[in-house]
């Protein structure tokens, strides 16, 4: 009886050696644009405090949206213990908004990288059904250099406007994960800006699969005492988030985290005042596989 009690806390220890925690997130930084400077929450007194966040949060592989090239490479050049993969959503070079994946290569390995566009044609960029802009979903396939696991990663930003686009690429980027994990068997972790909120029927489409879950419901410990956009509005108090990350079923999600860090700067009277870093907040999971 012994001989068995022993072999089977040797069995769960081994199981426990080999599950490795892996930080993942998600995070729409906000595209540069004119309008934000002028009031006040351009990129150029972001961005600093942003990588500043990221470094602290430390996570493995994260996904950005919105990430225009110059942006690019401000985060390249602040993050120095990242790569990233991603191209251009309007030509598949630079132009364009970028859904990035940044990853630390001293603790996963990029395997294979590729992208598909949100559209009927998800080899090339054009508009997709009823889409305002062209949208596109970036992939990478990594293993974990201390478990040597493999694992998918995919991040996207579907579009703002078109409801059918919507519901249309979901189904796309369904039949991808679908396909990559083998109806689900093997880890995917899948983030992004979806412009839909738990509330949403698309937001069943993922969690009623069978294929994903989302970090935010599985997690043991959760912090998340806001939802995900903020519009830059410090005030701004919402239950809905629209940024998700979701993973395959048998991960186990440690924690997740809705951060609503800030930074100081001074206003038109020169006075100290709390700012956004971004107009989205950006999300965080712990996950073993």
């Amino acid at each position: 009886m012994k001989r068995y009690f022993f072999l089977l806390m040797g069995c769960l220890m081994a199981l426990t050696l080999t599950a490795q925690e892996l930080t993942v997130g998600s995070y729409n930084i906000r595209y540069r644009n004119r309008d934000d400077s002028i009031s006040g929450n351009g990129w150029e007194r972001r961005y600093p405090s942003i990588c500043k966040q990221i470094r602290w949060e430390r996570p493995d592989v994260f996904g950005a949206q919105e990430v225009l090239h110059p942006q690019l490479m401000d985060m390249e050049r602040e993050l120095a213990d990242y790569r990233w993969i991603g191209v251009g959503r309007d030509d598949g070079k630079k132009k364009g908004e970028y859904a990035a994946i940044f990853y630390n290569p001293k603790r996963v390995e990029l395997v294979e990288e590729g992208h598909f566009w949100l559209n009927e044609t998800p080899d090339r960029p054009a508009l997709g059904w009823d889409a305002a802009c062209v949208r596109i979903c970036t992939w990478g396939h990594f293993r974990d250099r201390l478990s040597g696991k493999d694992f998918y990663f995919l991040n996207l930003h579907m579009d703002h406007v078109g409801r059918q686009a919507r519901s249309k690429a979901a189904r796309l980027v369904m039949e991808r994960i679908t396909k990559m994990t083998d109806g689900g068997r093997r880890l995917a972790v899948l983030t992004g800006d979806f412009n839909v909120s738990q509330k949403d029927e698309l937001y069943r489409l993922f969690t009623e699969s069978g294929v994903l879950k989302d970090c935010y419901t599985a997690a043991e410990m959760r912090w998340a005492e806001n939802g995900t956009y903020n519009g830059f509005d410090y005030h701004h108090f919402t239950d809905e988030r629209i940024d998700h990350i979701f993973v395959t079923p048998d991960t186990q999600v440690e924690a997740y985290a809705v951060r609503t860090d800030g930074r100081w700067q001074k206003n038109m009277n020169g006075e100290m005042a709390r700012r956004n870093l971004s107009d989205h907040y950006p999300i965080f999971a712990r996950i073993l596989f």
